[in-house]
């Protein structure tokens, strides 16, 4: 989490403060195992103010009712620039971990694509470079 930019966001909570809950900034997945420790990165705070990198996965889990039978629910957001969260994925029950792998993998690679820009006209594009400076001509 070192040079990015970091927002303030409101970490929360999920299910139960008496039983057990974490929230973690997810770095990367190892797709070989299908439980909690597939997820890597660095544990945060939940139910308050953490400073967190702008655009990254976290991954938060909570359990609710009798310590006897949890009930277990799993939630993961993307950071946004105004220090909300968008929420990407939710599971419940015990498959928890492997219900959300592919949904992080996904988050994790989405900055790594280009954007989809076709339905934007290539005159369009054309002025929106060239306002940046660059120099634009028709092949």
């Amino acid at each position: 989490m070192g040079d990015m930019v970091m927002v303030a966001v409101d970490v929360p909570l999920v299910g139960d403060e008496r039983h057990k809950n974490w929230a973690k900034v997810v770095e990367s997945v190892d797709d070989t195992r299908s439980s909690g420790w597939a997820f890597d990165g660095p544990f945060v705070a939940t139910g308050g103010i953490q400073d967190l990198p702008m655009g990254a996965t976290l991954l938060v889990y909570g359990e609710r009712g009798s310590r006897a039978n949890p009930q277990i629910t799993a939630r993961v957001y993307t950071v946004n620039p105004d220090s909300t969260l968008t929420l990407e994925a939710e599971a419940k029950g015990k498959a928890w971990a492997r219900t959300l792998r592919d949904p992080v993998e996904r988050c994790l690679g989405a900055d790594a694509r280009a954007p989809d820009l076709s339905f934007i006209s290539d005159e369009l594009l054309a002025l929106e470079l060239k306002s940046r400076g660059w120099n634009v001509e028709r092949p």
